[in-house]
């Protein structure tokens, strides 16, 4: 499945992605990673090299979201980018090979690359009753896992089902799913959760272990601290409306169609870490939750997502400046102490602390009303 490549210095390197635009995007994947400029010469350059590195992508529990999602890139697409970057040996839903043929793959890729080969794992893992709940030709995906991820070079899982169980783990959890990271030990591993998850933050990662061999730094979930770093709440276009007090209270309603904060109606951002407002899937503009209207509810959370109520509100896990928030519900007719004390904070006390504070108005307001107009 190995694609084509023309030298380095032809007009194109492969169908439809000339050097200008490959050179465009691993300059973005190495910014995103923190890796110096001269970063996207050597990936190209690595790229050029007739031997690509192998991966291996195996599947179990899941939708094949994570997938499909990655397919639909583009600038140039991420799908083609990660097809000549490397060699996909394995791939249940991209290779063309099935049955014995595709179990033959796999194992030669294996072979010719122990060691060497990266693993990217897309589902969950059954365990319960010895994983019977999952098998691709007559092995269970907990044998499979074990097997293909222990001879791997490193191992990446792909997607919320991967990374923690996702949607299989869901209580009652009755094929005990887990993810990766419980069952592979002793492997560098790299999780990149999502329902599904941004496919720019695998080919970040990807990207720079392919040209330099070494993974992204990573939090204590194993997660790259390029994506999951900030809440998403850090960065929401209607984090201002939050700091005011302007909430929705339903969907479609004049506040919502404002732009107006989704707390209430219980948005997950301010404890879900992902940058879902900085990279938009599929290149569309606004093409996430909370762009189209609709609360974040945590899928890269195990403590939240299919576990939390979806107009649940959370506390928020913190908040940088101002550093104050407004009430979920305040009486109508009455000025909250939280304003009143506001109201009495000096000015110079927050400045000298560093802190820029905006006026945030007590009491619920009528969805359609002027920012500052006060209902009485």
């Amino acid at each position: 499945m190995e694609s084509k490549a023309s030298g380095m210095n032809g007009a194109s390197r492969t169908d439809g992605v000339n050097r200008r635009d490959f050179l465009k995007v691993c300059s973005m994947a190495a910014a995103a990673v923190g890796l110096p400029a001269q970063a996207a010469e050597k990936m190209a350059q690595r790229v050029a090299m007739p031997k690509k590195p192998s991966v291996v992508w195996l599947q179990f529990q899941e939708c094949t979201g994570c997938t499909e999602s990655l397919l639909r890139t583009s600038h140039p697409g991420a799908a083609e980018l990660v097809l000549d970057l490397i060699s996909l040996d394995y791939s249940e839903t991209l290779m063309a090979a099935a049955g014995h043929q595709a179990e033959a793959a796999l194992q030669a890729a294996m072979k010719e690359n122990a060691g060497k080969y990266v693993c990217v794992v897309e589902g969950a893992i059954p365990t319960k009753d010895g994983g019977v709940y999952c098998k691709i030709g007559d092995r269970t995906a907990l044998d499979i896992v074990k097997d293909v991820a222990g001879k791997a070079g490193a191992v990446i899982a792909i997607g919320s089902c991967a990374s923690w169980g996702g949607i299989p783990s869901a209580d009652p959890n009755p094929t005990g799913a887990v993810g990766v990271k419980d069952v592979v030990q002793g492997k560098p591993l790299v999780t990149i959760p999502g329902c599904p998850a941004n496919p720019y933050n695998l080919l970040g990662t990807v990207l720079q272990y392919a040209t330099f061999g070494t993974l992204p730094a990573l939090d204590e979930k194993l997660r790259p601290k390029f994506a999951y770093g900030r809440v998403i709440h850090d960065d929401c276009p209607r984090r201002p409306h939050f700091d005011a007090g302007r909430f929705a209270q339903r969907y479609g309603d004049e506040g919502s169609r404002q732009g107006w904060c989704l707390y209430k109606l219980g948005c997950k951002g301010p404890r879900t870490h992902a940058n879902c407002s900085l990279l938009n899937f599929g290149d569309v503009i606004g093409a996430w939750p909370i762009g189209v209207g609709a609360q974040c509810f945590g899928c890269t959370e195990k403590e939240l997502a299919f576990r939390v109520p979806l107009f649940q509100t959370v506390e928020p896990e913190s908040l940088s400046p101002p550093g104050l928030y407004p009430p979920v519900s305040t009486p109508r007719g009455e000025v909250s102490p939280w304003a009143t004390g506001l109201a009495g904070v000096a000015v110079g006390a927050l400045v000298g602390a560093g802190w820029t504070v905006s006026k945030a108005v007590g009491r619920d307001k009528e969805p359609g009303a002027p920012p500052d107009e006060k209902k009485e």
